[in-house]
């Protein structure tokens, strides 16, 4: 049986004089025949503005969703508005834990966007921190090493690092769009940082 809305005696909804969503007093109200519509008179908390208005609920769905994390999967549940289009690379919010949206699964096929009712399973890694691979040139070898950092970490053509044990300068960068030669790139958007090791100067 489908879950059915009850009157409210507050609501949020678009204020015609404040111009944003603000808390309103529900002062009369009826359902629609649907169950999920509200029509009603409201006052605004805010400016005190009385206007009438049809609410329409929100349907939400829980939608299973992977995350991998190092290399381990969990699974858990999300909930979304049910007619939101989801697309890969869309950044969520888990309770409080932030991820990226990696792959959808519609049926049993996979597919780069869908509204959430008809999600079967999103997969998606944890996006609070990232891993960026650096490869290190070391005149006649390549030193592989890996940082982590936060996504929004910005790594410039030309800056010099500390990585490990070892002060590099950054010569290029691999992003997901291409090699950047200048400029600089976000870590989020990073594939690989090509470096070499600095020399030091003592004085």
């Amino acid at each position: 049986m489908a879950r059915r809305m009850n009157v409210p005696n507050a609501i949020q909804v678009e204020c015609p004089d404040c111009g944003e969503e603000t808390l309103h007093e529900v002062l009369k109200g009826r359902l629609g025949k649907d169950g999920n519509t509200l029509e009603g008179t409201l006052r605004c908390q805010e400016c005190g503005r009385v206007h009438t208005a049809v609410v329409r609920e929100t349907k939400t769905v829980m939608v299973p969703v992977i995350i991998s994390d190092q290399g381990e999967s969990r699974k858990t549940e999300i909930e979304i508005p049910e007619d939101e289009e989801i697309c890969v690379e869309d950044e969520l919010l888990l309770d409080d834990l932030p991820i990226i949206v990696s792959s959808l699964e519609k049926g049993n096929g996979r597919v780069s966007k869908a509204v959430a009712k008809d999600i079967t399973t999103i997969w998606a890694k944890r996006f609070d921190q990232v891993h960026v691979k650096i490869s290190i040139n070391d005149v006649h070898k390549t030193i592989p090493a890996e940082i982590v950092v936060l996504p929004e970490e910005e790594f410039f053509i030309g800056d010099l690092m500390t990585v490990g044990r070892y002060n590099v300068v950054i010569t290029q960068i691999k992003a997901t769009d291409g090699m950047a030669r200048r400029g600089s790139v976000l870590a989020r958007d990073i594939v690989r940082i090509y470096a070499r090791k600095a020399r030091t100067t003592y004085s």
